[in-house]
């Protein structure tokens, strides 16, 4: 196991999801972009560093029938699994560090609410870049929302890299296209906010 994976388990194993700063019990601007895109129900979704989060749960409401919820932790997706109950039967749960992710399949939305600002060594911000932009059809879109340079600069005992849009848009201007984007703010379970940049990109 490495240390990334050791760090994430840890935190699973050990907090409650209402206790974590990132929870949301309705995932609102994830919910809303995602609802401008116009997608398909047998759209292919996949929600990147997805843990415990409810947008899943969602979009499975919502009719969405291709779901998948990749995590590095496997407690965090088992969790998930046991809030969603038998409807977690429909849903892909891949335990995967996204900078090792491998697969054949192509996905119509690649969603990812502050996962990617974790990334600080280069070669990890590379390979997730290139993995999102060869698993990403043409045409498809990907939501990527990170900590904005007025937000944290650490989280969970990390270090984070904050983006602003136009930092956010030149990190994937090789394979996609920036068509929306909005800066908002979270309000945590601990009454703080947090200032995020949210971009939404189309594959080219």
């Amino acid at each position: 196991m490495t240390e990334r994976h050791l760090h994430w388990e840890t935190i699973y194993q050990n907090k409650e999801f209402e206790a974590c700063s990132w929870y949301q019990d309705i995932p609102k601007t994830s919910l809303e972009l995602i609802a401008t895109l116009e997608l398909q129900k047998d759209a292919a979704i996949i929600d990147v560093g997805g843990g415990e989060s409810y947008l899943t749960a969602f979009l499975d409401k919502k009719g969405f029938s291709q779901l998948s919820v990749l995590d590095i932790s496997p407690t965090a997706l088992k969790k998930s699994q046991k809030k969603m109950g038998g409807k977690a039967a429909k849903v892909t749960w891949i335990v995967s560090d996204v900078t090792h992710f491998e697969t054949e399949r192509h996905y119509d939305l690649w969603h990812d609410r502050a996962t990617f600002h974790f990334l600080r060594d280069p070669e990890d911000i590379t390979a997730y870049i290139a993995t999102a932009g060869r698993r990403v059809r043409s045409g498809g879109y990907a939501i990527i929302g990170t900590f904005s340079p007025q937000g944290p600069t650490r989280c969970s005992g990390i270090t984070i890299q904050q983006y602003s849009i136009d930092a956010l848009a030149e990190c994937f201007k090789a394979d996609f296209d920036l068509i929306a984007s909005q800066e908002n703010s979270h309000q945590t379970p601990f009454d703080t906010k947090q200032a995020f940049s949210f971009c939404t990109f189309q594959r080219k």
